[in-house]
């Protein structure tokens, strides 16, 4: 790592999208001692977008596992295991000796980083009303951008890959100190009967927000009611998505919905060929897009609804998409300008799919209907890299295929019923009796 800037970057597609032309790569060729391991370009680029495949590919399989011990073993427990896990395979990732193991420390890095997606989002849920999460989704989606925004600048400043990689892996040490003041969430807690626990963590929280609590209303016998009725919902099976028409209706739309999302925004955040922008310029612009991007979905939503918001942004990205297919790959700024109109349009569509899904699955199934549908999202992201490959067949066909899936993905959310004025269904009974007044009307 002390042979001169941009000699310890990694070859294309192993970390932020790097493109070698032919002089960079002799270059890199006759000065850098790891090539022999690290030959990924020309015949073997595939390789390159094998890679992040393995990577989303992780990330399904962790937000599977992570799912499903965060329900067993507590939402603040596996967090922290998130974390530590994270911080470990992400240093070992930038201690790589070749490309195997890059592949595989990478990989399970994506399971452990698909740990915070699938356990912060739900502990965060579980402590706030109706009312707020709303707001407080879309506020937790800005920190995501100003991340973006951060590792455009990281990314200029620190040149090796090795060392960017630790850059992006220590901000764990923080998070892994943080959790002392996580809390458990109470409803959890309650599910497993752990009475004086929940009680602990209700009173700090009455207290914290300047509203105490008497003991009465958090009685030993109160909780112990709450604990009763959480028992009678627990456990429910990924199968009682599919039991009931309505449910059925709503999971397979939103299955087709999330995927589509995934797979264009992926498309459009990995393709970052043929832009006039270097890998640094691109970042900065993709993540100062995302910010406005957030803003128009929280006034789209109040204003048009949920329905309307998210097949309007997917068939803005599949519309960008195909103007891309009439535009000359010489006019470098066009091309620039329509990729990041596109991923305005996919990251509004995928903010809006985050509020949108939580509201149309009942309560006692809506972290299940979200892990489903998170699911299909990530196999959309793993398949995306992939998609890339087809310009050995034609050189447009990668971006049909993006378009085309945003355009079905779009027509298949309008199959979906509006959420804006609606209150939230508790049960499957409340979800069926709803489709039931809408056909009567």
């Amino acid at each position: 790592m002390g042979e001169g800037p941009g000699l310890d970057q990694p070859p294309e597609g192993l970390d932020s999208g790097y493109r070698f032309s032919t002089h960079q790569y002799n270059h890199f060729h006759l000065q850098s001692p790891r090539v022999h391991v690290w030959d990924l370009v020309c015949q073997q680029r595939g390789l390159n977008k094998i890679t992040s495949t393995c990577f989303f590919i992780g990330v399904l399989v962790g937000a599977v596992v992570y799912g499903y011990l965060s329900d067993r073993f507590g939402r603040r427990r596996l967090l922290l295991v998130a974390y530590v896990s994270s911080l470990v395979l992400g240093l070992m990732s930038a201690a790589s000796i070749n490309y195997i193991m890059f592949v595989v420390t990478r990989t399970l890095t994506g399971s452990a980083l698909a740990g915070f997606t699938i356990i912060v989002l739900p502990l965060e849920l579980e402590w706030l009303d109706v009312e707020h999460r709303t707001v407080a989704g879309v506020i937790s989606t800005v920190f995501w951008s100003g991340g973006v925004l951060l590792l455009a600048l990281v990314g200029y400043l620190i040149r090796s890959w090795r060392w960017l990689l630790l850059a992006a892996t220590l901000p764990c040490v923080p998070g892994i100190i943080s959790i002392w003041w996580v809390p458990e969430s109470a409803r959890w807690l309650l599910t497993q009967g752990r009475v004086e626990e929940a009680k602990k963590y209700l009173l700090s929280c009455a207290k914290l927000n300047g509203r105490p609590v008497g003991e009465g209303s958090l009685s030993q016998e109160a909780l112990n009611n709450v604990v009763t009725m959480e028992r009678a919902l627990q456990r429910p099976s990924y199968l009682d998505l599919f039991r009931t028409s309505q449910l059925r209706h709503i999971s397979l739309c939103c299955m087709m919905v999330w995927f589509g999302v995934n797979f264009s925004y992926y498309g459009l955040t990995l393709d970052v060929s043929g832009l006039g922008l270097n890998v640094y310029q691109t970042q900065l612009l993709f993540g100062a897009v995302e910010l406005p991007s957030k803003i128009m979905v929280y006034f789209l939503v109040r204003r048009l609804g949920r329905r309307l918001t998210e097949a309007g942004m997917l068939l803005g990205a599949a519309l960008t998409f195909g103007t891309s297919l009439l535009v000359s790959l010489e006019t470098k700024s066009w091309i620039t300008a329509l990729v990041v109109v596109g991923k305005a349009f996919s990251e509004a569509a995928f903010t809006t799919a985050y509020l949108f899904t939580s509201e149309l699955y009942p309560t006692v199934l809506r972290q299940t209907g979200l892990g489903l549908t998170a699911l299909m999202g990530r196999l959309g992201a793993s398949l995306a890299p992939l998609a890339a490959l087809l310009d050995g067949v034609w050189l447009l066909l990668p971006k049909v295929a993006y378009g085309g899936i945003a355009l079905v993905a779009a027509c298949t959310a309008l199959l979906l019923p509006e959420t804006k004025k609606a209150q939230l269904p508790e049960t499957i009974q409340d979800v069926e009796r709803k489709s039931t007044q809408e056909e009567d009307v």
